[in-house]
């Protein structure tokens, strides 16, 4: 502990202050002025041919929104802010990434039996079929020579298709194909010079969200088994807006101004700022472009963050965005410990080590190796804390560290263990345990809380403790499973309460996708560049449900980014493999906080009935979180000519918009009243009647108790009414489900107190 005081004590300013700047700091601005209507376009050039004359632009948005990026003093800034037709000028902000076998486990892991009369129109064979439905991803690059961008089986490129394949000094035009169709990258301001990936991200998003099946795919021999994208049969066009710094937010609008304008279906964002950024969503790049992609039919998916379990650290939480949370699948990666007793526990992590399979290797608690200095405690030591350890009595010893104090992360002891001369490492840690990473060929097993007392208590009875680490291996079929991981950002959403974010969870631990072939940092010693790779994040649980929304789309064309949304949250499950509510790391039943309407499923989907939340529900929504109507005219392109916002708007009323889910804050306990309409997509008649799941407390109603569908009624809108008589929770979750003989539609909702 007197280590960690010591060093807040020398950087007093980072400890208090320190964490990621939100906005650049290199004077660049965003200057957003709305949709692309002729009638802004004077205003657009007037201002921009002023700036062009001294080189300060870096992008110009001109296609569906109008705006561009500029390097700006405060001054400049704050005059344009004043002028007519602007909507908003802010610093361009700097955001980060949200950093196999997870398909076949959602094929097989379903909360309902699919009835196999009604299963021709969602064919689960077309999944693989070519077809041409583009998904867009915005990431840090592509690697071009992936098997899993093959193109192999795919026609001539769509007509529909408008984009480009950029050319730079190691990316040319031949590197795209009928599979690959475009490849963009966006230098200004940004650094970045190439469509290639060089992070290997990208590459792992783009492949989990629609790369080709591939067979015997593998870390090192890992997670053996056939790799594919949610949606094979998808073309990709892939849009680098990431760099060594980050993503920025100008190339990121830059980036939805030519995907729009290119034809893509779906465009994926495995990347966001900090959680509680905004919450003004004319402020935020990626609200922004998705509301203008929304516009023009494009279903926009991105990453709820990484800042979980922490609550209100959901990001991206505007209601035209469909916003995905992580869980695990049902593979768990073991390294064994085995003690000198003969005692086996089952550790976790990804080491390829060569110990012997005999415990004849000394095991050395982190006490035990404290440094001789009145710096450090023995808190210090028992939790490696980087210096506080001594050379001589660490080194040929397996190392036995806790992680009770969270400055440092396991990979930040390691790397010094390593350095004095440790021949492996015990890290225990419940998320460390939950979430596998890659320790490479050092042998490093972490293990949860329970069984790092069983350790501590062996070593400390034990005269010359001993033990040795396995290497790793995946085991299949793991229960419980899913999971929503430790890292999945949380609800409630922290602009508004009365929108229930996240809205799914997909498989986001321990991911196995595609990677780039050079990157010798995960490159074990002595062998050639993996071909593929395991990283986890809410970055992995994006492009899931990204190649999903394609392949609704693909079989559904004509349906809006609301229609494909609703289909994937109402057709969501609740149920683990253990037939169990699903739960959180921490063994809690999993809320709608925690993971929306639930774990998404596979093919196929059967909806029966969409809530569909057109345009004009988003300008409602607008006007209840305190826009004017002068400046929604501004930022859509599709205002009624009547549209006007209600003279008194109010954050209740944004409850009423046409969500698949409902939330209600602030409730009292007297009567609340929202409505929802619903659309039956099947064909023919259809009658469906309701039940409630609600908590002891709360008094749910729904009006009418049944919907009758007929060939010419295909839209009927029913009434939810809340009530209390007693003292609720802070917060309270249940569902209202529709379930006809076919179909069972089911919606989440949140009554909080606050």
């Amino acid at each position: 502990m007197k280590g960690l005081y010591f060093l807040c004590s020398q950087l007093f300013v980072a400890c208090l202050f320190g964490g990621i700047k939100a906005d650049s700091d290199d004077g660049v601005y965003i200057v957003y002025m709305g949709t692309a209507a002729a009638s802004s376009r004077n205003s657009h050039n007037m201002l921009l041919n002023s700036l062009v004359q001294r080189n300060a632009v870096l992008h110009n948005y001109q296609n569906s929104f109008l705006g561009f990026a500029a390097h700006l003093t405060k001054k400049e800034a704050d005059e344009i802010a004043r002028e007519a037709g602007v909507v908003s000028v802010f610093p361009d902000p700097i955001l980060q990434l949200h950093t196999t076998r997870s398909w076949d486990f959602l094929k097989y892991h379903a909360g309902v039996e699919i009835d196999s009369r009604y299963g021709a129109k969602y064919n689960i064979s077309s999944a693989n079929a070519a077809s041409d439905t583009i998904i867009g991803v915005m990431d840090t690059g592509i690697w071009p020579e992936s098997e899993s961008f093959t193109d192999e089986g795919f026609g001539p490129i769509p007509s529909k298709w408008k984009g480009t394949c950029m050319k730079s000094d190691d990316f040319t035009p031949e590197n795209c194909n009928r599979k690959l169709i475009g490849a963009r990258y966006y230098q200004a301001g940004g650094g970045l010079s190439s469509p290639r990936d060089s992070k290997g991200h990208g590459t792992h998003v783009a492949s989990t969200a629609a790369g080709n099946t591939i067979h015997n795919a593998s870390y090192y021999g890992l997670a053996m088994g056939s790799a594919k994208g949610g949606f094979p049969g998808s073309r990709i066009a892939s849009y680098r807006v990431c760099g060594r710094r980050g993503c920025r937010g100008s190339n990121i609008l830059a980036a939805f101004d030519d995907a729009i304008e290119d034809g893509v279906d779906v465009l994926s964002l495995s990347l966001g700022s900090s959680a509680g950024y905004g919450p003004n969503f004319q402020r935020d790049p990626i609200a922004i472009g998705s509301f203008h992609a929304t516009e023009k039919g494009i279903t926009v998916v991105c990453s709820a963050g990484n800042d979980g379990p922490r609550r209100r650290s959901v990001v991206n939480v505007a209601p035209w965005i469909l916003t995905v949370a992580a869980s695990s699948i049902d593979r768990d990666f073991q390294a064994d410990i085995i003690l000198g007793d003969k005692t086996i526990i089952k550790g976790g992590g990804i080491n390829f080590g060569e110990l012997q399979k005999s415990p004849v290797y000394p095991l050395l608690y982190g006490t035990s190796a404290k440094r001789n200095s009145s710096i450090y405690d023995e808190d210090d030591a028992r939790n490696c804390i980087p210096r506080s350890l001594d050379r001589e009595k660490v080194k040929g010893n397996i190392l036995l560290c806790e992680s009770k104090m969270g400055l440092y992360s396991a990979k930040q002891k390691l790397a010094r263990v390593k350095r004095l001369g440790a021949i492996g490492m015990v890290f225990v840690s419940d998320n460390a345990r939950a979430v596998a990473s890659s320790y490479g060929s050092f042998p490093m097993a972490t293990v949860n809380l329970n069984d790092g007392k069983k350790i501590i208590s062996y070593v400390k009875k034990e005269r010359n403790p001993m033990a040795t680490i396995l290497p790793t291996v995946s085991v299949t079929e793991y229960k419980p499973a899913p999971v929503v991981a430790y890292f999945s950002a949380r609800g409630p959403s922290f602009a508004t309460k009365d929108i229930l974010k996240p809205d799914v969870a997909a498989p986001g631990v321990s991911i196995l996708a595609s990677w780039m072939d050079n990157d010798s940092v995960v490159k074990l010693a002595g062998k050639s560049p993996p071909h593929f790779y395991i990283i986890s994040g809410t970055s992995m649980a994006c492009p899931h449900v990204s190649g999903l929304a394609a392949m609704v789309k693909s079989q559904n064309p004509n349906w809006s980014p609301s229609a494909i949304r609703s289909a994937i949250m109402t057709t969501a499950t609740q149920t683990n493999n253990m037939k169990s509510p699903i739960t959180t790391n921490f063994g809690s039943i999993a809320t709608p906080y925690d993971f929306g309407a639930g774990e998404v499923t596979s093919t196929p989907l059967q909806p029966g009935l969409i809530y569909e939340t057109e345009t004009i529900h988003y300008l409602q929504f607008l006007c209840n979180i305190g826009y004017s109507i002068t400046t929604i005219k501004r930022i859509a392109s599709t205002v009624p000519p009547d549209f006007t916002c209600p003279t008194n708007p109010n954050e209740s009323s944004i409850s009423n918009l046409n969500y698949p889910s409902i939330a209600i804050s602030k409730f009292d306990g007297k009567e609340r009243r929202v409505s929802r309409t619903v659309t039956n997509v099947e064909d023919g008649e259809a009658s469906y009647t309701v039940s409630v799941e609600a908590p002891n407390g709360l008094e749910v109603e729904v009006t009418p108790n049944k919907l009758e569908f007929t060939e010419s009624e295909k839209k009927l809108s029913y009434e939810v009414m809340f009530r209390s008589d007693g003292k609720l929770g802070r917060d309270n979750f249940g569902a209202i489900i529709w379930s006809s003989d076919r179909y069972r539609v089911r919606s989440p909702f949140v009554v909080s107190t606050k």
